[in-house]
């Protein structure tokens, strides 16, 4: 009785939201499949644009990597850190239980007994008992923030999301030369990005460039991948398998190290296992984040931002993002406000009425603007509904909406399946020689 019960619950939940402005585009459609076959031809067109940009956000390695409550759920102290706790405790009781407003604070705190002197020895030595709670405090959060976003993929659900990371570059990183490379802006730290393309043998470019050691570059992002046409003559043409990827609140493997000669930043990229939160380069989530991103290389990687979202026929694709960083939506605004063939496609839920002035981009009446939200009925073969999934999480967008613009994923399964084969046969060859070697 209650499974039908639940099965009756899950009956008719398809539902395919998009609006275009503040209007509902598909005007009298209702036929869940008929929107579909709409919103894919839709987003096909997008993708005919010349320049294509994503913007990324924590949604889109969701299941892997911590939410901030989460995150807060997780933080805790050592028995001889008691000082620290009660601190914290004190915080977040005001402020309630939010890693970043409590960051915000901290950080606040900090700076104010940097700024103040005592009248005397005793106020003074005060004073610098408080900066040291709040730089021990602010680095056991950051810590832990940085140990939980730093992961090593081994697990079921990090390879999950690692295959929707997959998938996205399998189905776009690829395509007509006659267009520029994919775009792909990100507020995340972690590496699922670098790690998919990777996989796939991709090339990208993230602003650092150099040998053994690899600095940040800014320079780099007017650069691109060639490849040579005729062996006879000089004569090149751009290679379709390259991305360009803007990490713009910094990454995990990221460092501040000494510069080298003729090196003006110093920023280095470096494996993940030898970066510690102390030497890392990130924008930690609080409101104090929009000063930090006028630094260095950040103020590089938003003028990228700006510049990209202002060229002509252009189109940013957001995913994941909650339109919380007001320093990252200002840019949005302002290319919206300067270029006119600019389209920006937002997978989200559009916010309640009381979020209006935090999040106005979703209240204005502009045909420009897109936002894609739903839920998807899973059947089985009996016809029954076993599942439901949400249209605009990142799955189900690279899985089920995003065409397909890898023109060559044959050929690149056929060599793909050959390297896979032939190091199954080294190894069994191998095995074989060692047995009859015993």
């Amino acid at each position: 009785m209650a499974e039908q019960s639940l099965k009756d619950k899950m009956v008719n939940m398809n539902e395919l939201s998009v609006y275009q402005g503040t209007k509902d585009y598909f005007e009298k459609e209702t036929q869940f499949e008929k929107r579909l076959v709409a919103l894919k031809e839709k987003l096909r067109e997008f993708f005919n644009l010349k320049n294509v940009n994503f913007l990324f956000g924590s949604g889109t390695s969701n299941g892997a990597i911590p939410t901030m409550p989460k995150l807060y759920e997780t933080l805790s102290f050592n028995d001889d850190e008691k000082d620290l706790q009660k601190e914290f405790e004190c915080i977040s009781g005001k402020v309630g239980e939010n890693l970043e407003k409590c960051l915000s604070v901290m950080y606040a705190a900090r700076t104010y007994h940097q700024g103040i002197k005592g009248e005397n020895e005793d106020a003074q030595a005060d004073i610098s008992s408080f900066q040291d709670l709040y730089e021990r405090l602010i680095k056991k959060v950051e810590k832990h923030i940085f140990t939980e976003i730093n992961i090593s993929f081994d697990g079921e659900d990090e390879q999950k999301v690692l295959e929707y990371y997959k998938t996205f570059y399998q189905k776009l990183a690829l395509r007509s030369k006659d267009n520029s490379r994919i775009r792909v802006f990100t507020t995340n730290n972690d590496l699922y990005n670098e790690t998919a393309l990777d996989a796939l043998n991709l090339h990208y470019i993230n602003g650092f460039g150099g040998g053994l050691r690899k600095f940040f570059n800014p320079a780099l992002f007017n650069y691109t991948w060639s490849k040579r046409m005729d062996t006879s003559i000089d004569k090149y043409e751009p290679a379709e398998d390259m991305v360009y990827l803007y990490k713009i609140h910094g990454s995990v493997n990221w460092r501040e190290t000494e510069t080298l000669e003729n090196n003006y930043f110093e920023i280095e990229e470096v494996s993940p296992s030898l970066c510690s939160a102390n030497d890392a380069v990130l924008i930690y989530p609080t409101p104090t984040k929009q000063d930090k991103s006028l630094g260095s290389p950040y103020v590089d990687l938003f003028r990228e931002f700006q510049h990209k979202l202002l060229e002509p026929h252009s189109v940013l694709f957001v995913i994941g993002y909650s339109f919380s960083d007001r320093h990252v939506n200002e840019i949005i605004y302002r290319a919206l406000s300067t270029n006119s063939t600019l389209n920006v496609v937002i997978f989200g839920k559009r916010p309640d009425e009381k979020e209006r002035r935090e999040k106005p981009i979703f209240f204005i009446d502009d045909n420009r603007i897109f936002t894609i939200s739903g839920q998807a009925e899973e059947k089985d073969d009996n016809g029954d509904v076993v599942n439901t999934r949400t249209v605009h999480h990142f799955d189900y967008i690279v899985n089920e909406l995003l065409p397909n613009l890898d023109a060559f994923r044959k050929e690149d399964d056929l060599v793909r399946n050959f390297v896979k084969e032939f190091k199954k046969q080294t190894i069994d060859n191998n095995e074989d020689r060692e047995d009859n070697l015993g």
